[in-house]
């Protein structure tokens, strides 16, 4: 017992360590870089992002691919979209202030360049498998692009083996919320899981296409229409709160109620890793999605990206920020219970049994499509790790696991969460950095070729529309 404390406090110690220091400055500095790289791209032609993306989205496709765009781009925000952004953005708050909001926006603007990096690279070194379905993702191009084997091996294995105890942690903050909420079972809610996600998962990326372009936006837009009433409905307390948020990005701030204080290093600390957990820009997942859909350019699916970013942080982490803190839950409640504050928040507003129903039921929503795109995940790293069959037995491992993590079991497993995901992500980001003049040179070729080529039908379109009127 007293030796598997002291492993577990250096597990700690040195995760710790990683993701305050090492991994956040490589981050940042390294979105950054990437930013210049591409000329502000995410800033300049954000207005083409939008219309290129959901501006597209009931257009026709005959590019080549598996699934259409919009499936890819929905497909990678069900692992982003949820917990983290209902549960987590709260946690940055009680534990970094109001300030913590305004560094996830710092950490969001410069992870559009990370992540529309890591796209671009999965596009354009994806490769057919033996059943004819596109795959991609950090392990192809760094191997491609780099020759840098056993980096492209240790990446997948250790998101192979990072993906178990992340599904774990998933299962079982759904089991002990609806446990809470509606009384039920841990083990019934972990079975019906299961079912669930094999039901979407066994049905290869194309199901899973299928069920996130429908659940996802339905999900999103719920979500975002319930907290935004609750906004609205203090609208009185939003210059106050804003003023808080940019104030104390910058300044300490003390005690009040439930909250505890904060100074200037934690509300850095909080936001930049919530920021950069919630998104996953730099991770390398969303090029294991994106790499499956139908695109003649592999800047224009890369274009999801920044917008998915946008969606996942500036928007949903946003309202569920400014919900907290305009009704005044993040004082309410203290660290133990932070996670608590969205339920505390609707609650203010409809009641707590709508308001901490409507968060459990979202809740189980959002992890059941984030756990079925994360087995996805698992399951590619296998197949390029092994071959299809390994992929088809880290299925059923990481389904069993779903069931295991609802009934709370094998909890020193989660303990290697972090420190694995530290991993995954190192093996990514570098090589991102290495590759910085091929994203340069495809993105200068995306804006001369395809954006410049758009730009001038469109004014053929509206010059000849005009002259026949």
């Amino acid at each position: 017992m007293e030796l598997w404390s002291m492993i577990e406090s250096g597990i700690t110690g040195i995760s710790n360590f990683l993701w305050k220091y090492l991994l956040s400055i490589l981050l940042i500095a390294g979105g950054i870089f990437l930013t210049f790289r591409i000329k502000f791209f995410q800033f300049r032609f954000f207005g083409h992002v939008l219309h290129q993306t959901i501006g597209q989205i009931f257009k026709k496709n005959k590019q080549t691919g598996t699934i259409t765009p919009f499936q890819a781009f929905t497909s990678a925000l069900a692992s982003t979209a949820g917990a983290t952004n209902i549960v987590g953005v709260p946690v940055a708050i009680a534990l970094g202030g109001p300030g913590a909001l305004f560094w996830m926006w710092v950490v969001a603007v410069i992870g559009m360049a990370t992540k529309y990096a890591e796209i671009l690279l999965g596009m354009k070194y994806r490769e057919t498998n033996e059943k004819n379905i596109w795959v991609g993702g950090p392990q192809y191009y760094i191997k491609k692009a780099l020759g840098w084997k056993w980096v492209s091996s240790a990446f997948a294995f250790f998101l192979m083996i990072e993906l178990i105890p992340s599904t774990m942690v998933q299962s079982n903050s759904i089991a002990t919320q609806t446990e809470g909420a509606f009384g039920w079972s841990v083990s019934i809610t972990g079975i019906v899981m299961c079912l669930a996600i094999a039901v979407v998962v066994f049905g290869g990326i194309e199901r899973i296409g299928k069920v996130t372009d429908k659940m996802v936006p339905f999900m999103v837009l719920a979500y975002v229409a319930v907290a935004l009433y609750v906004i609205l409905a203090n609208a009185g307390e939003l210059p106050r709160v804003l003023g808080l948020v940019f104030s104390h990005a910058f300044t300490p701030i003390s005690a009040a109620g439930g909250f505890a204080g904060a100074g200037i290093a934690q509300a850095i600390r909080w936001g930049v890793a919530r920021g950069l957990y919630s998104n996953e820009a730099g991770l390398g997942t969303a090029p294991i999605a994106h790499s499956a859909a139908k695109t003649d350019h592999p800047s224009k699916q890369a274009l999801w990206g920044i917008f998915s970013v946008f969606v996942d942080t500036i928007v949903i982490c946003t309202i569920s920020g400014l919900a907290v803190l305009v009704t005044g839950a993040w004082k309410q409640v203290g660290v133990e219970n932070a996670s608590n504050m969205i339920n505390v928040a609707f609650a203010s507003e409809f009641g707590d049994t709508f308001g901490g129903g409507f968060v459990s039921i979202f809740l189980i929503f959002f992890v059941i499509t984030t756990i079925g795109v994360l087995v996805f995940y698992g399951e590619k790293q296998a197949e390029y790790l092994f071959n299809l069959n390994a992929a088809r037995a880290m299925r059923l491992v990481y389904i069993v696991s779903v069931f295991i993590g609802a009934i709370g079991g094998l909890q020193f497993v989660w303990q290697f969460l972090d420190l694995l995901l530290a991993f995954v992500l190192l093996a990514n980001i570098i090589p991102l950095l290495f590759l910085h003049n091929e994203i340069a040179d495809l993105t200068d070729d995306y804006v001369n070729r395809v954006y410049k080529k758009t730009t001038k039908d469109k004014k053929v379109r509206l010059f000849q529309e005009e002259d026949a009127s």
